[in-house]
């Protein structure tokens, strides 16, 4: 039983500098701080094939459960990536996310796809609320870098 969250956001700089900011593991644990927290989780950009083997604890406080994730699809140039990952009660969750240049600056498009069986529909309610609420604090890494 797989669902999917699509989402859309817009940010004030070109799709070369927001690009920076959501490949960058160091970024990822800033953008998902009071969420998500990790153990394992490397430094530095995303690299096509990589596969990363993390522990993740909603809230911090739960307990850590072994989450695994692998790049399928990293394109530098056309600013796009592909990640299939499982775990934490998981089956499957791929993330897609693309960039487009806008006149004003560039628009982020992502698209989750999600199977955890019949708790499916929970995880997609957890991945609206946590990928509407990776915009404030990614521009807000945006203005504190380029402002």
């Amino acid at each position: 039983m797989t669902q999917s969250v699509d989402l859309i956001h817009e940010y004030p700089y070109p799709a070369r500098l927001v690009w920076d900011v959501v490949t960058d593991l160091g970024f990822l644990k800033e953008v998902t701080s009071g969420l998500v927290a990790f153990r394992g989780l490397p430094s530095g950009k995303i690299t096509l094939g990589q596969k990363i083997e993390v522990e993740v604890s909603l809230f911090g406080w739960l307990p850590y459960q072994a989450y695994r994730m692998e790049l399928v699809e990293v394109d530098v140039r056309d600013h796009h990536f592909r990640s299939v990952e499982s775990g934490a009660g998981v089956k499957s969750w791929t993330h897609r996310l693309r960039l487009e240049d806008t006149a004003t600056g560039c628009r982020l498009i992502e698209k989750i796809e999600i199977d955890a069986g019949l708790i499916t529909p929970a995880f997609r309610a957890w991945a609206t609320f946590l990928y509407k609420r990776s915009h404030a604090p990614r521009l807000e890494i945006l203005n504190r870098l380029n402002g």
